[in-house]
């Protein structure tokens, strides 16, 4: 048993700190360092498994990097066990710094679709508060028709129009009858 600096005990391998496996070295990236997880060492064991299912690695070899995997602590220990072998899923952390695509690759951003505001709803507002009643209705209800048909704004601007040419209907038709009584 070796004590690790961090109060850690762990056995001792026979050729030291190094897992024994022929050739072994590192794999060098910024990662590489990096400590390994149970989870990654289970990776790693599925990609040695596929391999000496497919016929990759010797009985041996899956035996002696089977015990390296337990061993290894850190993603480069754990990449070189499995260097030769085409791994599938990533084992270990992407090598190179992913470097985001350049706006000019990107596609346009979506442009909020904006509603256009129908001018007869805006027109029939404008006669309404104007006075000029008859064409405020018949404006209003040419505007709500033309909204519903082509999914505009305004439906609210042509509902006023025609409710104020309404009133001034009604005001017209009551100074008429008024006058005339």
């Amino acid at each position: 048993m070796s004590v690790q600096p961090w109060g850690e005990s762990r056995p001792a391998h026979r050729h030291g700190h190094r897992p024994a496996v022929p050739g072994w070295q590192p794999v060098p990236s910024p990662q590489a360092a990096m400590r390994a997880s149970h989870a990654d060492r289970d990776r790693t064991v599925d990609v040695l498994k596929a391999g000496f299912a497919e016929g990759r690695l010797s009985a041996e070899e899956y035996e002696q990097r089977h015990e390296a995997v337990a061993e290894a602590r850190t993603y480069g220990e754990l990449a070189a066990l499995v260097a030769d072998l085409p791994a599938g899923p990533m084992v270990t952390p992407m090598l190179q710094a992913v470097q985001p695509v350049p706006a000019t690759f990107l596609p346009p951003p979506p442009v909020p679709r904006v509603r256009p505001t129908n001018a007869l709803a805006v027109v029939s507002v404008v006669c309404g508060l104007t006075g000029l009643s008859l064409p405020a209705v018949v404006t209003g209800h040419i505007a709500r028709a033309q909204i519903r048909e082509r999914t505009m704004n305004g439906d609210s601007a042509a509902v006023l129009g025609m409710v104020l040419g309404y009133l001034g209907c009604a005001f017209w038709m009551l100074m008429i009858l008024a006058g005339a009584a």
